[in-house]
């Protein structure tokens, strides 16, 4: 089997620290990628970390990976040797359930996770991305357009499309107001990609202090959730709000800034539940649902429109010794706008 390097959490309580271990060996249909950067998502804290209870250790964590196809098998007919590409949050779907929708596998049974989950053969652990490799179905790999930058680009496989997603379902686009709630990791991708559809954008953060970036980054308005007169301003305006923060908010005063027929996108999961009265929704027919990334196809598609209007993400690239220190950053909200890890530190 390949030998890999990269950095693994062994306990919930420990820092992430180098790691020695064994890749699958590749089949005919598996692409073998160099992966150069690897953005850090807030889930692999809450992975890494124990904090969702399913962690498996040792865990590589990374679920944005960009590199380069170093090898594929003799069946594998989208890629070759050198191409760009990019892997998500999962490596492996049911291929044969009765249930399967291409357009939403990832809703379904059977997918398998990039890291901290089991192959398909129930016993082989699935690695991310703070590696130097990884092998991947062919069916599960992205192409990257040439003129979007590696590292910029690796946030795309799960920020991206987990704004993407939920923009493009709910039709986002010319004469539609949507509201983006928080300006970070998540948020500043929405920005772009609503701004990019058509949309009026209004982000709500809670204060101003990254106004200026939230204009230069395509939105037209920008309020600070902290002014309670905001909510009185803005209610009964927005056909789409999508709630990207994982902190409690009073829900009930966000559904009231929707119109008539209005919905409300949670992607950001609080720790807790939150309470929402019924009158929130009842009176203006309004909607509350949640959006979880996306499938293949819906991934690819947001990555050629990101290369068509030349979007990726605002990082901040580091070594891989930095992990830990970045682990903290995120936590205070201390990175503009997403931390990527440059692989080749490794050496």
């Amino acid at each position: 089997m390949p030998i890999a390097k990269g950095y693994a959490a062994t306990d919930a309580s420990k820092p992430l620290t180098p790691f020695t271990f064994e890749r699958r060996d590749p089949n005919e249909d598996d692409v073998v990628i160099a992966i150069k950067f690897s953005g850090i998502c807030h889930s692999d804290i809450h992975q890494a970390r124990n904090e969702w209870g399913n962690a498996k250790y040792p865990m590589v964590p990374g679920h944005e990976i960009a590199g380069i196809v170093s090898a594929v098998g003799s069946k594998v007919t989208k890629f070759k040797v050198g191409d760009r590409v990019g892997v998500g949050c999962f490596v492996n779907s049911c291929t044969t359930c009765a249930t399967r929708d291409l357009d939403l596998e990832h809703y379904m049974p059977g997918v398998v996770q990039t890291y901290n989950d089991v192959e398909a053969d129930g016993e082989t652990p699935t690695y991310g991305g703070y590696s130097d490799s990884i092998v991947v179905k062919e069916g599960y790999v992205l192409s990257i357009p040439d003129n979007l930058p590696l590292d910029a680009a690796a946030p795309l496989l799960c920020a991206g499309i987990t704004l993407y997603s939920p923009l493009h379902h709910w039709k986002a686009g010319p004469g539609k107001k949507v509201a983006i709630v928080g300006m970070g990791g998540l948020g500043h991708m929405g920005v772009k990609i609503a701004h990019a559809m058509g949309a009026d954008v209004t982000v709500l953060s809670q204060t101003l202090s990254k106004k200026e970036d939230g204009l230069r980054l395509g939105a037209d308005h920008y309020y600070a959730t902290s002014d309670a007169e905001t909510f009185k301003t803005l209610a009964g305006m927005f056909d789409l709000l999508i709630m990207t923060v994982g902190i409690a908010v009073d829900w009930n005063a966000y559904l009231s800034l929707l119109k008539v027929d209005g919905s409300m996108v949670v992607v950001g999961a609080p720790e807790h539940p939150v309470p929402v009265h019924a009158f929130s929704l009842i009176p203006g027919r309004r909607s509350l649902s949640g959006s979880m990334i996306g499938s293949i196809k819906e991934t690819q598609e947001m990555l050629d429109f990101c290369g068509k209007h030349n979007i990726a993400s605002e990082i901040e690239v580091i070594n891989i010794d930095q992990v830990n220190e970045a682990y903290e950053r995120v936590l205070k909200s201390d990175v503009r706008y997403r931390f990527v890890i440059d692989i080749a530190s490794l050496a």
